[in-house]
């Protein structure tokens, strides 16, 4: 019980700080805790995603699982859109989902959380992989795995595509990842080269193109907010 009051009061103390980073000292004397222990539960918090910390690991601030955990982002995607919005991170040649807002059309019984999808495949990933130059690309050695009849496994068409996804500013997946299903990727830049992504998936049988202007729209809009809560202001850390 003890521990479960340390990490809320620890969360709650720095989400109040908004950008403003707190050091380990800082931390265990206003919560009047001990140093070695406030260090542990940081540790843990920071490898679960909760908390993130500087590239010298001496300052923490709020992480992207708190912050969507505590805000409506991913809700006011999939209220306006009435779509299914995903949050995930890149973990080498794949992405995994962190979170997901389901359609108000249909609900699935299985969730997506955790789930490990190869990252050339879908707009989640692909929208990764555009913030990375062709030589830095964390793909598997060997032929890339199809998903679907529409998957991209040729590396030049790959390639192609994610130098459009560059210009344009998000990916598509045109039933990439699932058959029936298009996705339009945002990659979130408040980390250098971007680690997650927020995506909306719509069926393709109700995608038309004043639909997928509207998509666009809504999520720049999401991926705006999300960025401007997390993204290193002026004399802010450089996180990692």
């Amino acid at each position: 019980m003890k521990s479960a009051l340390r990490t809320v009061a620890l969360l709650e103390l720095l989400a109040a700080r908004g950008d403003r980073p707190a050091r380990l000292d800082e931390l265990a004397e206003e919560l009047d805790v001990p140093r070695s222990s406030v260090y542990q539960l940081l540790r843990t918090l920071v490898d679960c995603g909760w908390v993130r910390t500087d590239t010298t690991g001496s300052l923490y601030g709020i992480g992207i699982r708190t912050l969507l955990t505590g805000t409506s982002y991913l809700d006011v995607a999939s209220d306006a859109l009435g779509e299914t919005i995903h949050l995930a991170r890149l973990d080498g040649p794949h992405v995994v989902y962190l979170a997901t807002r389901e359609s108000h059309e249909y609900l699935r019984t299985i969730s997506r959380v955790g789930r490990r999808v190869p990252a050339h495949a879908g707009a989640l990933g692909k929208a990764l992989l555009a913030e990375r130059s062709d030589s830095e690309l964390p793909l598997a050695e060997g032929p890339l795995a199809a998903l679907t009849e529409n998957t991209l496994t040729d590396r030049d068409a790959l390639l192609t595509d994610l130098a459009g996804v560059r210009e344009r500013g998000y990916s598509i997946d045109r039933e990439e990842t699932v058959t029936g299903i298009a996705g339009f990727g945002f990659a979130l830049r408040y980390d250098a080269p971007a680690v997650d992504a927020i995506s909306c998936s719509v069926p393709v049988a109700r995608l038309t193109g004043e639909r997928e202007e509207r998509v666009v729209a809504i999520m720049r809009d999401v991926r705006t907010r999300i960025e401007a809560l997390l993204s290193p202001r002026s004399g802010a850390p450089d996180w990692r």
